[in-house]
């Protein structure tokens, strides 16, 4: 495969963008790769800048839930462009998006549009500090909430890649009212409210875990949360950013029949456009500014363009059997992927849509799990799938993904590659 332009656009990139990169797991560094450069994208397929063609599976990190440049979504956004791109003035898109959202997350009662999955877990945690009057927050090790400075404590995704729990230029003291605890360990949960409860102002949990690949919560942990928080006085707050609308309409608060106080969106909410949002309770959410003490503002958002895409996206999620028919697909998918590992060391977590493929032979159930699968063997893994054409999630602790645009023959593909890797694996192994 030619990549001889990709290298020199990093090359290129290099010398004006801080690691060639705007966020650092593009850069492939913890897979031994250099990044791809996408010249377009269309349906389940990436299009780089040599014109090498790679089936995509991070589907931009989880965004693509009905493929790329879907045509509904590319109209809606096209017609918003249009009109302009941003009036920092109301829109009826904001009441018209954020009544769709309310309409179907039974926990929001009022939701606030922001940019990012950043911002919107950084102002929910503002929020539940200002609703209860309290500092400490309890996380959960390996679950990436963003990289505000009070929560890269413990964090997944690519702080996890690059072998940090936490980052440099944050002080001590912005991290000091934040507790990082084992995911899914509930009795930690009760020790530490047994002796700090009334200092907790919220625990904040990926309800599906998606940073630290997936992982998802043994039985009752989540109701776990809801029990303990309430007993205690704090909120509980869900980040959806990925599992919302991902898993089915309702969220994984829905799946797993846990109401959270206060729920964060974001990805899949704009369509793949610069949007996100948080929502919950009436009487928190209206401790917000302008109406209450808590403050929160961005000059683009509930962006026209952004909410253009999300409307045509939530529409398209909305119809009849959507989230069936994908999960369906999706449960036979892996279903046959994990016939294929189970004798490889090899162990498949996946729910609705989202999988990992973890290089353990272990049960992975926690981030400490997570962290013993062998990071060399998924680098060579990741490197033989995007020689075949195939583009995963470029790191051992992230969510793979399907959209509605996968194919029967991609997903087809996608297995005989993985077949087709271990039987590599094996012979090499022979010939040593």
């Amino acid at each position: 495969m030619n990549r001889k332009r990709s290298i020199l656009a990093y090359e290129d990139a290099l010398r004006y963008i801080p690691g060639g990169v705007n966020s650092p797991v593009r850069a492939l560094k913890s897979v031994g790769e250099t990044p791809l450069f996408i010249k377009k994208a269309n349906k389940e397929t990436l299009t780089d800048i040599e014109g090498n063609r790679f089936t995509d599976f991070c589907m931009s990190w989880g965004t693509g839930i009905l493929g790329h440049a879907f045509p509904t979504v590319v109209q809606a956004a096209k017609h918003a462009v249009a009109m302009g791109s941003s009036y920092g003035i109301p829109t009826l898109r904001e009441t018209e998006l954020a009544r769709l959202i309310v309409d179907k997350m039974e926990s929001i009662r009022k939701v606030r549009f922001v940019n990012s999955g950043t911002e919107a877990v950084m102002s929910a945690i503002r929020l539940a500090r200002g609703f209860t009057g309290r500092d400490v927050i309890v996380k959960f090790d390996g679950c990436y909430h963003g990289h505000a400075d009070h929560l890269l404590v413990s964090a997944g995704s690519g702080a996890a890649t690059l072998g940090a729990s936490s980052s440099a230029g944050v002080p001590g003291a912005f991290v000091s009212c934040t507790v990082s605890l084992p995911y899914n360990d509930a009795e930690a949960v009760d020790e530490l409210f047994k002796t700090r409860g009334r200092e907790i102002a919220a625990i904040i949990v990926e309800p599906v875990a998606a940073n630290m690949g997936v992982v998802l919560p043994e039985k009752d942990f989540l109701q776990h949360l809801r029990d303990v928080s309430a007993e205690y006085g704090a909120l509980l707050i869900f980040d959806e950013v990925i599992t919302g609308f991902r898993l089915n309409v309702g969220g994984a608060q829905q799946l797993y029949c846990v109401t959270p106080d206060l729920t964060t969106l974001g990805k899949i909410v704009g369509g793949g456009y610069p949007a996100a949002a948080f929502g919950g309770r009436d009487d928190i959410m209206a401790l917000l500014a302008p109406d209450g003490p808590v403050y929160q503002a961005g000059t683009l958002s509930g962006n026209p363009v952004a909410m253009a895409a999300g409307i045509a996206t939530m529409n398209e999620l909305f119809s009849v059997n959507y989230h069936t028919k994908l999960n369906a697909r999706a449960d036979k998918f892996n279903a046959a992927l994990k016939a294929i590992v189970y004798d490889q060391d090899v162990t498949v977590n996946h729910t609705g849509s989202m999988f990992t493929i973890f290089f353990s032979a272990y049960k992975v159930r926690s981030f400490a799990d997570a962290k013993l699968c062998n990071q060399e063997r998924f680098g060579r893994f990741f490197r033989y799938m995007l020689a075949h054409n195939i583009y995963i999630s470029p790191s051992q602790f992230e969510a793979n993904f399907i959209s509605s645009a996968h194919s029967k023959r991609e997903l087809s593909r996608f297995l005989n590659t993985v077949k087709d890797f271990f039987k590599s694996e094996t012979q090499h192994n022979t010939n040593i």
